[in-house]
């Protein structure tokens, strides 16, 4: 091993101690890092990768989990409190980071336990037929990063190559003198020495020299730059392994001077981006940055789509002239597609701090509280999307048309949209499963089972898993709905090979054992999802309440209400336990005299909360108090879609109240 010099010991103890000075801070990141440094990000970069062998990224995280390690190990702070503590975005990101750099979930430090996780037992042992599995996977990654590698080599299409390191390999050529005036002459090495000194300064690409380039051209015998053509420049290009070229002019009318460029992909000589900048003399320079940062921009937001997972997930118009602001997307994005909505939102939110015009990353802000159950944001977000609507082109308006729905109207609207969608995209598996979604909620079972199953068969035509395992609940809930359990089973099969061990998928067998009368099963399935809730922190009361549900599913009502009670008992002073157990009382009759009070006791902290008005009201309207129900009712409803949305069974409730007190009336 390498030692280490001492001048290298003191860079990283610098950086160490920056990075936990600012360890609570969860937006320091590689810029902040940067800053504090004093040294420019290229000279960090390197430096760093070449000492430790990390990544900037991978450096700040790592000292976070050790820090974190140490936090937990002194038994102060539980892990969600450590999780903010140490900068991660959310309980469940923390778990994930934790788990993934030392094989242990953090609820498995115990307090003045001081042993190594890494050189400890696994939490699981590792079967055979596990390692198996991870031999196949990693030879049919390899063979498909192999022939991906080749695909893109060889077509070119990307207009870039990327070398061997992942980084675009750039040559920029001498600019010709396109003007009148020889006193331009000069300038035509200036600003490919301006441009090539400005983009050598990014990480994210390899730049040629100036006297790599113009050394092989007089080697050539090209002197006059005039003879540059993009085919001579594209033969040099090849010839220095650089996959991308910049080739421009100059030319003058008048005071009016102006800089015309193309970005080139050398094996093709295809050319993929243009840019013209007008200035005069006086301004060259600036002319000649504003002209750097546009290619840099260009060639790292195309390596960043090219890079990125999202192409599948999200074929939206990403409209933005900031390489950062769209790595910032991108990070949300795949944020965003792991669940982990907090983190989405900051980083989409980071994105429009660059660039306001990035205004995709609006509706995936509305998108992502949403998915968090918070609707008020969800309604603020969506509606400043909509007033930038006129950026958009049709497909996005129609997607922001869909969110609308989603958030202020009802599910016939939002298939109304997603109808359009398709006729647009009719192979993206997003619009057929939220279609399923949106029949799903409307208990429309065998329309949904058709949309979901499409959503499905589109990835199984990809060879692809689906990228979220609600892919599969949702159309188990569906199978389960109609009765479907044969399905329902066959399915859950293959779900788990796409997702083993998902505990999304485990609820879902449990509630299936359990109506097919298997209790020993249902019960491993429920030990199992226990387990991994409490690791992702759920409370007691949490695992409870939902277990109703699960129980609800299967069916077993005696079940229900003890999870229910169980769930009250541990958190007794919790208005929303007291009216899920209200809730059930009332919906299906067990006793709803003390539902009625369960629910005046929830309202006392907040009489206008729209959920428990509606248990009142549905529990007056079932004691045949019905005018003093619809009241409740239609306030109930107006409260929700101001701050909530639409919902189905409420809708339901109302309307019926409307029905037998207009009924009254016409007695």
């Amino acid at each position: 091993m390498t030692e280490v010099r001492p001048t290298d010991q003191v860079f990283i103890r610098k950086l160490t101690g920056i990075v936990i000075a600012n360890l609570g801070n969860e937006k320091f990141g590689v810029k902040e890092l940067v800053l504090a440094s004093g040294m420019s990000l290229y000279s960090l970069v390197r430096k760093l990768h070449s000492i430790k062998k990390k990544t900037a990224n991978q450096f700040i995280r790592e000292i976070r989990l050790q820090k974190a390690l140490e936090m937990l190990q002194n038994g102060e702070y539980s892990a969600s409190e450590i999780a903010y503590k140490t900068g991660f975005g959310s309980p469940s990101y923390f778990n994930k980071c934790f788990r993934d750099y030392f094989g242990y979930p953090p609820g498995q430090i115990k307090k003045g336990d001081f042993t190594n996780p890494k050189q400890s037992t696994p939490v699981k042992s590792i079967s055979v037929r596990y390692l198996s599995g991870i031999l196949l996977l990693t030879i049919t990654v390899v063979v498909l990063i192999y022939f991906g590698y080749r695909k893109i080599k060889e077509s070119g299409s990307a207009g870039y190559l990327l070398s061997s390191d992942g980084r675009i390999s750039l040559a920029v050529m001498p600019f010709q003198n396109m003007s009148n005036d020889t006193l331009w002459n000069i300038w035509q090495d200036g600003i490919q020495t301006c441009l090539i000194t400005s983009l050598s300064n990014s990480e994210e690409l390899k730049v040629r020299q100036k006297e790599t380039i113009n050394g092989y051209l007089k080697s050539k015998g090209v002197t006059d730059y005039a003879s540059i053509t993009p085919s001579v420049a594209s033969t040099v290009s090849r010839k220095l392994d650089a996959s991308v070229f910049i080739i421009g002019s100059i030319s003058q009318a008048d005071t009016i001077v102006r800089l015309n460029a193309q970005l080139v992909n050398s094996k093709t000589e295809e050319s993929f981006k243009s840019f013209q900048i007008d200035g005069t003399s006086a301004t060259i320079l600036h002319m000649i940055d504003s002209l750097s940062v546009l290619a840099m921009n260009s060639l790292i937001i195309s390596k960043l789509k090219k890079d990125s997972s999202a192409g599948l997930q999200d074929r939206s118009l990403q409209s933005t002239n900031s390489h950062e602001a769209y790595r910032y997307f991108i990070q949300g994005n795949k944020a965003f597609y792991k669940n982990d909505f907090t983190s989405a939102i900051e980083l989409f939110k980071q994105a429009l701090a660059i660039d306001s015009g990035l205004v995709t990353a609006m509706s995936k802000i509305s998108l992502s509280y949403y998915n968090e159950g918070n609707n008020e944001q969800a309604k603020y977000w969506c509606l400043r999307h909509r007033a930038k609507l006129n950026r958009v082109n049709l497909m996005d308006k129609i997607w922001a048309d869909y969110i609308y729905a989603i958030l202020f109207e009802t599910p016939f609207d939002r298939i109304k949209y997603l109808e359009q969608l398709k006729e647009i995209d009719d192979q993206n598996p997003l619009i057929y499963f939220n279609t399923g979604d949106s029949y799903l909620e409307m208990n429309e079972y065998d329309k949904a089972i058709t949309e979901f199953k499409m959503a499905l068969e589109i990835f199984h035509k990809r060879n692809t898993k689906p990228f979220w395992g609600a892919f599969y609940y949702e159309l188990g809930i569906a199978y389960h709905k109609s009765g479907q359990y044969k399905k329902e089973r066959k399915l859950y099969q293959k779900a788990d090979k796409d997702f083993p061990d998902d505990p999304g998928l485990m609820d879902q067998h449990a509630w299936l054992a359990l109506t097919l009368g298997d209790t020993a099963e249902a019960n491993r399935y429920i030990r199992n999802w226990t387990a991994v809730r409490k690791e992702e922190s759920w409370s007691d009361a949490r695992i409870a309440s939902y277990l109703a549900y699960v129980y609800d599913m299967a069916g077993d009502t005696e079940k229900v209400e003890m999870s229910l009670r169980q769930a009250l008992s541990l958190e007794p002073g919790n208005p929303a336990r007291m009216s899920g157990l209200a809730n059930f009382l009332i919906d299906y009759n067990r006793d709803i005299n003390e539902g009625l009070l369960l629910i005046g006791k929830a309202m006392e902290s907040n009489p206008d909360n729209f959920n428990c008005l509606h248990n009142k009201g549905w529990g007056l309207y079932k004691q045949g108090k019905y005018k003093e129900a619809l009241d409740l009712l239609q306030k109930s409803w107006d409260l929700r879609m101001q701050s909530s949305i639409y919902n189905q069974k409420a809708f339901l409730h109302l309307e019926e109240a409307k029905r037998i007190v207009a009924g009254m009336r016409g007695i």
